[in-house]
């Protein structure tokens, strides 16, 4: 005995069939459609971050390699770690994530940076600006998540941001070593 479905069932299935990765949320689609937009760019930002940090890590010569070396390989890993989160956070709301490298350097606001040889206290510099950018970019996205009441969203940005500004605190110590004015 075949069983009928309801009207809503059939109607929900149909809808799967046009968007089979929507994830239903109790935000409203403009809501959805905000905060994935703001967290894709956030993502993209930190995949950017990661590679630069990562970059910068294999690249590190002078006095204080193993020290640079270290630093920024912990930071390259907590950006990493970032990076499944904020996906993770998007496909539960009900959006769509990243889905290449192209996509993340057309979305991506942290500039590369290609150069053949960076001194290491320019690698720490650069690295400290963007982080800065990160957590004013982080607070942003946290009003947009405010703006819709989503919560879960806002509370693992607020850990970011404390992520991001303790990057820039040890970025900005490490290179001031040899700065006996203290600025």
């Amino acid at each position: 005995m075949k069983k009928k479905l309801s009207r809503a069932k059939t109607e929900e299935l149909k809808q799967r069939k046009i968007a089979p990765l929507t994830t239903p949320s109790d935000l409203k689609a403009i809501g959805t459609r905000d905060i994935a937009g703001t967290m894709n760019l956030i993502l993209a930002d930190v995949f950017a971050l990661y590679i630069k940090t990562k970059n910068f890590h294999w690249h590190m010569s002078g006095p204080h390699f193993r020290d640079y070396h270290l630093m920024l390989d912990e930071q390259a890993d907590q950006l990493f770690v970032m990076t499944d989160l904020i996906a993770e956070r998007i496909r539960k709301v009900g959006g769509n994530t990243l889905r290449s490298i192209g996509h993340i350097s057309r979305l991506q606001r942290v500039l590369d940076n290609d150069t053949d040889f960076v001194e290491p206290l320019g690698m720490l510099a650069e690295l400290f600006d963007d982080n800065r950018s990160m957590a004013s970019k982080l607070r942003e996205a946290h009003e947009v998540c405010d703006e819709y009441r989503d919560i879960a969203t806002a509370s693992l940005i607020e850990t970011w941001i404390d992520e991001t500004e303790r990057r820039s605190w040890f970025l900005f110590e490490a290179s001031r070593r040899g700065d006996s004015s203290g600025h």
